[in-house]
């Protein structure tokens, strides 16, 4: 690879220009000021600089009480044509997508805009072979590869809803999204690599597909060779149907296969993301405003520049991958960065090669990534020259003040703002950011809200926090007063849940589910979840599904899942469980338990610790009280609150004595 950014500048290349761009905290403010008093206005003028095929006819109606919430309404356009074909004539020999292999010593691809089209035309006709139809939902379970974009753009090509699964998911969880979802094509790989793991990603499919009934094709990608089995009508090979379709598409070397034409608020994709509840609820995005959004936040937050080499070190299965690997930086002729493997691999110093070998000027991780590397300490960022980076960037969970100097110190060498990113699946970007070396960072804090988000704190019965308390801060629940435009429209096949999840619990508000303090500045710190929801290595896992998974193992009559302090994760996850026969071994027990919520979930929900107790804190009318579980998990065995109410209150101090 080259040496420096020049690399990837051909003599022709002519920098996009974003009018909407902010450059100046004066400018922040205005633009805000005005997003809020003139919302219409505001997006309708930055909509004008995508590409539709017919303008829309209101740019926003909305209410939070059904809900009911559209953006560009009417405008008809193709997201693909915003984020590969207007970037053809000027950037065609401009990397799109640099991918970097699990393995260092196998080789980089380099994918073109012009090779990304081709690409991209060639698997929206194997789609179109195959059966799949506009509206169609095609789920994807492949490893970190190119042809993971290719099928993701090739679904967006043809008006079929995608919808990617991580590939740490088990087969169960697989089978539960596909039933939920209807869906009726999969695309997948042999194998997946990660670290020094092969994944069999066919075999689980295989797995999740036993009694299922909906789906009629498996598309397989070949990437490591696994034996693999293939069922003769409904399995094809990648390779064979792109060999077919490349000669429907490509006559003359002129590539042809045209967009079909969407409304912006058709469905673009369904993210299944984890609730309080047991079943992942599945998040929809329309085609429109998630556009305008993931690119308006990528340019503003990043201090984009034409020419910059951004990594998000995100998996495409999670919503940061969907947004900032690849909707947000493609629509913005941007060159992303998709790396294969993990940071660890083969050694702790993986993402400071990357950054040195392709002289990458914006990263951006999750705080538990940076918090694992710190622990391997200096060695790893010996010879390695990171000096091409401008800015830092933290997504996922909040990042704690030691890690932000450390990264600020040790890998941004002092020069490079640090973003800490505040967003969920839910609003298709980000919502509370600072923006790089234009808007004031604070350490671990999301700092402003981005034009167009207007956030409240609120008390347990949705009265505005107007009292500071003894710190000078407000503190409540954070909900967002008005839409954004990628606020999600709904879950999945049940409108209800999404008003019940996110617009029920208080009046005309969407409640995001976390809490929040507010200085007198304005800025904003996440303080984590008020539900029973964890936030583990920056991904939300709910603890009802934890605990129907340890509930499927043979012998555990009941169990109680709680958050605590980690180190490394942000949040581990702590499991109180009643079992019948511990059989004397209870470190077999243990792994069993692990055995099952793998297998049930994956390995992601795994919990750190299981204690094992005979009963549970629960009141007179059998609910448990998870407030005192989470008060031993943290530590506090003083002072763990009343429990007067409680049936048994002696089990408290059963636990306690247990603790591990």
């Amino acid at each position: 690879m080259g040496t420096s950014n020049q690399f990837y500048k051909t003599n022709d290349y002519r920098a996009m220009a974003y009018p909407y761009q902010i450059t100046s905290l004066e400018q922040y403010k205005k633009d805000y000021q005005r997003s809020v008093d003139e919302p219409e206005e505001f997006w309708g003028a930055i909509a004008e600089n995508f590409l539709w095929r017919k303008k829309w006819d209101k740019v926003l109606d909305w209410n939070f009480s059904e809900p009911k919430i559209e953006w560009f309404k009417g405008g008809k356009l193709n997201i693909t044509e915003n984020c590969i074909d207007r970037h053809l004539e000027t950037m065609g020999d401009k990397p799109a997508i640099i991918w970097e292999p699990n393995n260092p010593e196998e080789r980089t691809r380099v994918v073109t805009y012009s090779r990304l089209h081709k690409r991209v035309c060639q698997f929206a006709q194997v789609l179109i072979n195959n059966g799949v139809k506009k509206g169609d939902r095609v789920c994807i379970y492949m490893g970190m590869i190119p042809e993971l974009a290719y099928a993701v753009l090739g679904c967006a090509r043809i008006g079929a809803i995608h919808s990617v699964i991580f590939g740490g998911f088990s087969a169960q969880s697989i089978a539960d999204r596909l039933y939920d979802a209807q869906a009726e094509f999969i695309v997948t790989c042999d194998g997946a690599y990660r670290g020094a793991k092969d994944i069999p990603l066919k075999s689980i499919i295989d797995d999740a597909l036993i009694g299922n009934r909906t789906i009629k094709k498996v598309i397989v990608y070949t990437r490591t060779r696994t034996p693999i089995s293939m069922l003769k009508g409904r399995d094809v090979w990648w390779e064979d149907e792109m060999e077919h379709a490349e000669s429907q598409v490509e006559k003359d070397n002129i590539v042809s296969f045209p967009a079909t034409e969407m409304d912006a608020e058709d469905p673009l994709f369904i993210l299944y993301t984890s609730g309080s509840t047991g079943k992942p609820k599945g998040v929809v995005h329309t085609i429109g405003g998630y556009m305008v959004w993931t690119n308006y936040t990528f340019i503003n937050t990043f201090q984009y520049t034409p020419g910059d080499i951004h990594f998000c070190t995100a998996d495409i299965g999670w919503i940061t991958g969907h947004s900032y690997i690849l909707y947000g930086p493609l629509s913005a002729g941007a060159t992303s960065v998709m790396f294969e493997g993990i940071p660890t691999y083969p050694d702790a110093g993986r993402f400071w090669d990357i950054i040195d070998k392709y002289k990458v000027n914006i990263l951006y991780t999750a705080p538990t990534a940076i918090r694992s590397l710190m622990s391997y300490g200096m060695d790893p960022l010996k010879y390695k020259d990171l000096s091409s980076l401008k800015t830092l960037g933290t997504v996922g969970e909040p990042i704690n003040e030691e890690a932000w100097h450390w990264y600020d110190e040790h890998i941004g060498q002092k020069k490079c703002p640090i973003i800490d990113t505040w967003w969920q699946t839910e609003t298709g970007g980000t919502l509370i950011s600072n923006l790089a070396g234009v808007t004031p960072a604070k350490p671990s804090w999301a700092t402003l809200p981005m034009p167009g988000v207007q956030p409240l704190l609120v008390d347990e019965h949705g009265e505005e926090v107007t009292e500071p308390d003894e710190h000078g801060m407000l503190k409540g629940n954070l909900c967002i007063k008005a839409p954004w435009p990628g606020i999600l429209r709904t879950t999945y096949g049940d409108h209800e849940r999404c008003r019940t999840n996110y617009f029920a619990t208080y009046k005309d508000l969407y409640f995001t589910g976390d809490g929040a303090l507010k200085d007198k500045d304005g800025n904003y710190r996440i303080t984590g979840r008020v539900d029973d929801v964890l936030n583990v290595s920056g991904h939300r896992i709910g603890t009802a599904e934890v605990e129907n998974a340890i509930n499927m193992h043979a012998g555990v009559v009941e169990s109680a899942v709680v958050g605590y302090q980690h180190d490394i994760k942000g949040q581990g996850i702590y499991a109180f469980v009643i079992h019948s026969n511990v059989h004397g071994d209870e470190e077999l027990t243990r792994k069993d338990i692990f055995q099952t919520v793998s297998r049930v979930i994956g390995a992601i929900a795994k919990p750190d610790k299981i204690q094992f107790v005979s009963g549970l804190p629960k009141t007179r009318s059998g609910k448990i009280m998870r407030r005192i579980l989470r008060k031993i998990a943290e530590g506090e065995t003083k002072n763990v609150g009343d429990i007067t109410t409680l049936l048994d209150p002696g089990v408290v101090e059963e636990i306690i004595k247990g603790k591990l």
